[in-house]
């Protein structure tokens, strides 16, 4: 699950869902001793609400007893010297030296955002061997404001990726630095790369095509590249040993832990059936809510010439296919695809020689327009994802065209992130007022608070027989995961639709506006409509049923323009 920042008015929490898979390393090994059995977790839980549910997902019971963190731990390191500051600061000013009190919160949230800026600093220096400076620049922009760099930067910094990012630029300097002068060191560090990087997301590993195909752009320079490999055949053995370096604090902790050397953390794959709706699909598709990364693919076609061209290539192609192979293709809740941003730097690449070649066309005003308002739009989404308008997990066509550049959307749009039933317009229609019900049902969920539905009232819209039910309804003590169905029964089949309590908006123990539309089928119009309010299954507060034939005949009866 991804981590979408903090509601107004609360603490901020960095650390928590998958955050905290990566961060629990630091806590558990400096403060709590405790890396084995985590004892520590459940109070800390108790105290800052971190897993993000009932379930302790972050790490899971190994056959020896003990429990392993399902995340690796190359970001905990990074961590590590904001985590040491912050537990000074936390020592110093009074603060709780737990490892979550807000120190430590903001600790990691800077130390996102400065590896994330030394990465976008180090990647301008690279791009300007290649590239004009304004060229660059507009580059750099799109990149960081039309794409979810932003939300993986300054808000869900407790993930890996802005991490990663800055891995992915010094790869890029290591491996040319190598092409262009052979040298141990930097054979080193490139193998030190590939594993280190492989310890913060094993998919990572991918990262060797950047230095595999690096100057293999022409038949001549492939030539030459593979003479120069044999004539320093020991920097590959110096980069198998960087690896293992790299990777090497992991294979410990795993060892420590679980008792085996290797650990498999239960990922799986789908490279048989790979899942393209990772980047078309509406429920989170990479060129859907991101489009300018449509530029990330159309810049490749503008890379003849120069000596990363096949490394580029190799690696985001590659890399996508990873990425998209994977079987929980979600990803959790995230902005757009994620698990492509750590290696923007590589897509920088075509980005800028896409913008350096519309520089010299005359209608490159209208391309720089176009990335003015790709940035507003993106700009815009992050405001909509913030408040979860853009939902993290549950976008749909439909939803996502009713609320684009919306910015107050009504509960007839909220209602389309579970109900597809969508009347275009009531003009034409007549409409009655065919049921209210005053009674007030208070609602009571086991562990889950109440809710309270009041004024329910149904309209039926002409002789299509569309329903449209309008109901207020209180919701308190966090009614997460409840809905208010409706449910027409004619004979056995029943047709049922439903909207969430709580929609994006909502503010908990306040009476809220909930509508929606239900398409009487045909063979339903002589069946009956009963509202009810549901949650895992436990259904609760029928309101009285309604006969559909009925309410047909009362509508002809009291029409009204």
């Amino acid at each position: 699950m991804g981590h979408i920042g903090p509601r107004p008015g609360e603490p901020l929490r960095v650390t928590d869902w998958d955050n905290l898979g990566y961060y629990m390393y630091l806590p558990g090994i400096f403060i709590y001793d405790d890396i084995r059995q985590l004892k520590w977790i459940p109070d800390i839980d108790a105290r800052y609400k971190m897993i993000g549910g009932d379930n302790f997902y972050q790490a899971e019971r190994a056959p020896n007893g003990n429990l392993v963190d399902k995340y690796l731990g190359g970001v905990a390191i990074m961590q590590l010297p904001f985590f040491a500051g912050a537990h000074y600061i936390a020592q110093r000013y009074d603060y709780p030296t737990d490892g979550f009190s807000p120190p430590y919160q903001f600790a990691i949230a800077f130390a996102a955002i400065f590896y994330a800026l030394l990465g976008l600093f180090l990647l301008r220096r690279f791009l300007l061997s290649y590239f004009t400076d304004g060229s660059v620049a507009i580059s750099i922009l799109l990149l960081c404001l039309a794409s979810n760099f932003l939300e993986y930067t300054a808000i869900g910094g407790g993930m890996s990726h802005p991490y990663i990012f800055l891995l992915y630029v010094l790869m890029l300097f290591a491996a040319r630095s190598w092409h262009q002068q052979p040298k141990l060191w930097s054979a080193l560090v490139i193998g030190w790369l590939i594993g280190f990087a492989t310890m913060c997301r094993p998919t990572e590993a991918v990262m060797l095509f950047i230095p595999l195909m690096w100057n293999t752009h022409t038949k001549e320079a492939a030539k030459a590249k593979c003479a120069m490999v044999k004539q320093h055949k020991p920097h590959i053995a110096i980069a198998i040993v960087g690896g293992l370096i790299g990777i090497l604090p992991q294979l410990i902790y795993w060892k420590y832990v679980s008792g085996g050397w290797v650990y498999n953390v239960g990922s799986a794959w789908d490279f048989l059936t790979p899942h393209f709706r990772v980047l078309v699909g509406w429920e989170k598709g990479w060129f859907i809510y991101t489009p300018v990364t449509v530029f990330f693919i159309i810049g490749m076609f503008f890379m003849k010439g120069y000596e990363w061209r096949k490394a580029v290539l190799w690696f985001c192609l590659l890399n996508i296919y990873i990425i998209i192979s994977w079987r929980d293709w979600r990803y959790g809740g995230s902005y757009s695809t994620r698990a492509l941003m750590q290696s923007y730097p590589l897509f920088a690449l075509p980005l800028t020689a896409l913008v350096q070649h519309i520089s010299t066309k005359k209608w490159k005003w209208g391309f720089y327009a176009l990335g003015i308002y790709l940035i507003a739009v993106n700009l815009f989404q992050h405001e909509q994802y913030y408040k979860t308008i853009l939902h993290f997990y549950d976008m749909n066509r439909k939803y996502y065209g009713r609320i684009y550049l919306n910015p107050n959307p009504t509960p007839l749009d909220y209602s389309m992130l579970d109900n597809e039933d969508m009347l275009r317009s009531e003009n034409g229609y007549t409409t009655a007022k065919l049921y209210q019900s005053n009674t007030i049902q208070a609602v009571q969920f086991v562990g889950n608070g109440q809710a309270i539905l009041c004024d329910t009232q149904l309209h039926l819209q002409g002789k299509e027989t569309w329903l449209r039910i309008d109901c207020r309804i209180n919701s308190i003590q966090g009614m997460w995961g409840a809905y208010l169905h409706t449910g027409i029964t004619a004979g056995a089949t029943t047709l049922q639709n439903k909207v969430r309590l709580f929609y994006p908006t909502s503010a908990e123990n306040k009476v809220q506006d909930y509508s929606f539309y239900v398409d009487v089928p045909q063979q339903f119009r002589n069946g009956r409509l009963k509202l009810y309010m549901g949650r895992d299954g436990d259904y609760r507060g029928d309101v009285d049923e309604v006969n559909i034939k009925s309410l047909e005949k009362k509508n002809d009866e009291s029409r009204f323009d």
